[in-house]
């Protein structure tokens, strides 16, 4: 009686806290996003004067406008070659992930779940604020996370119950054989 009810409680438990994980799902992806589009803004109006020099003096190669401030005899160039190379990294980087970022909330979720940049997803978790927002998509998600760990949990659950009454069995012929 007792295991019974512990097993339906741990059912709910599990189900309630994978329903409130999933609900988070949608908003960190979309703090994230947000960020992500803060930075690509940011190094975007950086760049924005070294790319008119380079669309001018270069054809748009920006590598071009870094190999020539490096190649450069003015040392003033020479020690800004770095600092542009920098603001260059940073725009591409940001670019990338704002074009990933743009596909649908699955595509963006898995990205940011296996391959976020590491200094955004940082940004993200240290100033991430929980909701729980009741719109449809939010209440999607976290369903079928809630469903997906009731689902996993049930199988360990199932496939150690088996493990064991396998165990059990073996012990029982065993004996008998003896």
């Amino acid at each position: 009686m007792i295991i019974a009810f512990l097993r339906a409680s741990s059912r709910f438990l599990i189900f309630g806290l994978g329903l409130l994980l999933g609900i988070q799902v949608p908003a960190f992806v979309d703090q994230y996003r947000l960020r992500v589009d803060a930075h690509y803004r940011e190094v975007s109006a950086n760049i924005a004067g070294f790319q008119h020099t380079a669309d001018v003096m270069f054809g748009g190669s920006l590598d071009a406008l870094v190999s020539y401030y490096r190649e450069s005899g003015d040392q003033v160039f020479q020690s800004d070659a770095a600092s542009v190379q920098t603001i260059v990294d940073r725009y591409r980087r940001f670019s990338a992930e704002q074009q990933i970022m743009q596909g649908n909330l699955a595509e963006a979720a898995w990205h940011v779940l296996v391959a976020a940049d590491a200094e955004l997803l940082d940004e993200t978790r240290e100033q991430y604020t929980y909701t729980v927002p009741l719109d449809a998509l939010a209440l999607q998600w976290g369903a079928a996370i809630a469903m997906l760990l009731l689902i996993l949990s049930e199988a360990c659950v199932f496939g150690c119950v088996k493990c064991t009454h396998l165990v059990t069995r073996r012990k029982h012929s065993r004996q008998h054989l003896v």
